[in-house]
């Protein structure tokens, strides 16, 4: 078997305690940094803003298909924008609430609602089959391959035919006591397989006909006396380039892997509540105190890290070329240098947190803030 080649809250305080209260004693070594001015080498322009609602107690993620960017909010607005103007294609209001959204193909796209439902709307953005997953959803569902594929809080993966909404299988892993709340993306392997991680610490590849694992893998193993310390959970939605993918887990380590067999290429300690970029040459992520830290993609050496945004919750990074990109808690996009992560742009918005990852749509750089804005930005222009 082959393949192809959180918001407002600090989230020190959401995923260090999690389902416990806060402290409401201040946490000095968790102020966040200042932004400090410093001589931009890229120049950043906003093209346009659009809307699409507040994301709630939800995370909403866009996704880029071509030069289009599909998008949606807590209250059931769903959104096809045109990346080049940021106008809209077409908007549909669904009746029911959404916790999670969005996944397209282009033709297809799906959102999740409240209570595990399911909404697939067609190409010109009407409904076109509803369904019910055995969960909440709190994560982006992927589109493709024929297939409708989300998950649930608890880490079910299930698949929907895309014509008709029929269940076609379901993947589960152990459960664990306590996970977070936090938004676990998925990848396609090409036509055979998605890429998914679990509370735990688990990482396998799903084979898309059968729902069977073609392998599974432990990105790390959890350890501590508390069922809080044993947290372990992959953060985002792995990365894949050629035939090595790449996972993050919370409190546990960062790593490779062949994506044929699930062999380790490399690892190290890490803790990201958040996610990763891979590119050829490089994996980067921000640890849960917002250290971005860059390695080497064929070996895991590390290439630098910068405390530059340390505390201001940032989010999953996208990596555009010569920059890492990643949005904070104040709705800033920062530009790293890919090569020693110096500063090298930044561009304000609404505000509000940026905690999904940029997408790239044509040339067009797209991030959704946690008010609902969708700003579209052409780096270099």
């Amino acid at each position: 078997m082959t393949f192809l080649k959180r918001y407002a809250v600090p989230l020190a305080c959401a995923m260090t305690a999690l389902l416990a209260a806060c402290s409401s004693t201040k946490d000095e070594r968790r102020v966040p940094t200042p932004l400090v001015d410093f001589k931009p080498v890229l120049n950043v322009n906003q093209a346009w803003k659009a809307s699409v609602g507040k994301a709630g107690r939800y995370l909403f993620s866009p996704v880029a298909v071509g030069d289009h960017v599909y998008a949606a909010g807590t209250n059931g607005t769903v959104a096809k924008i045109d990346a080049k103007t940021g106008q809209d294609v077409w908007r549909t209001k669904l009746k029911d609430d959404l916790s999670a959204g969005v996944g397209s193909d282009g033709n297809l796209t799906a959102v999740g609602g409240l209570k595990g439902k399911v909404d697939v709307l067609g190409a010109d953005g009407k409904l076109l089959w509803t369904a019910t997953a055995p969960g909440e959803i709190v994560s982006p569902p992927l589109v493709g391959n024929d297939l409708v594929i989300v998950r649930t809080i608890d880490g079910k993966v299930i698949a929907f035919n895309a014509q008709t909404g029929e269940q076609k299988w379901v993947f589960q892993l152990r459960a664990v006591p306590l996970n977070l709340r936090v938004s676990a993306g998925m990848t396609f392997a090409g036509n055979q397989a998605v890429l998914a991680g679990f509370p735990g610490g688990a990482f396998a590849a799903i084979n898309l006909q059968t729902g069977d694992a073609y392998w599974q893998a432990p990105v790390s193993y959890p350890k501590g006396v508390t069922e809080v310390e044993r947290i372990n959970d992959v953060t985002g939605a792995p990365g894949l380039v050629g035939a090595q993918t790449c996972a993050v887990t919370f409190q546990g380590r960062i790593g490779c892997f062949d994506a044929n067999s699930g062999r380790p290429v490399w690892e190290k300690s890490f803790s990201s509540d958040s996610g990763l970029a891979q590119t050829d040459n490089v994996v980067a992520a921000g640890d849960d105190w917002s250290v971005v830290n860059a390695f080497r993609a064929a070996d895991g050496t590390p290439l630098w890290k910068t405390e530059a945004l340390k505390n201001r919750n940032v989010s999953v990074p996208y990596i555009l070329g010569r920059a890492v990109v990643v949005g904070d808690y104040q709705g800033f996009v920062h530009f790293l240098n890919t090569e020693n992560g110096e500063l090298i742009g930044r561009a304000p918005t609404d505000g509000s947190a940026i905690t999904a990852a940029p997408v790239l749509a044509g040339d067009t750089l797209v991030v959704q803030t946690h008010d609902g804005d969708l700003y579209g930005f052409r780096p270099g222009s």
